[in-house]
């Protein structure tokens, strides 16, 4: 199977996930955020955060830091680093994550 994006259609202020694609190096989900859904900032101490902008327009957090995100875009996240999506549109914003290596 070539195409692994599934159909998600979340409501407002709603977060839907899945994932994509899962093995011993890396881990890729999907993310789709409704009409001011969030992703609240978080923290990976052991791998590094690829977000993959696909349809859309969403806020990332990092630290304190914010920038606005049109697809398509890509944005890196450091080991270690605080970050965050926010969807402050009323479209809904599709998005991936993908963490290597694999936490353990």
């Amino acid at each position: 199977m070539l195409d692994r994006l599934p159909d998600l259609d979340p409501d407002a202020d709603e977060v839907l996930d899945d994932e994509l694609a899962v093995s011993d190096d890396v881990l890729v989900k999907v993310f789709a955020l409704g009409p001011g859904a969030e992703l609240d900032p978080h923290v990976h101490d052991g791998a590094a955060n690829v977000f993959h902008v696909l349809d859309g327009t969403v806020t990332v957090v990092q630290g304190d830091t914010e920038e606005t995100i049109t697809a398509p875009g890509v944005v890196f996240n450091e080991r270690g680093q605080s970050h965050g999506a926010r969807n402050g549109t009323d479209d809904v914003v599709i998005l991936t994550a993908s963490l290597c290596p694999l936490p353990g």
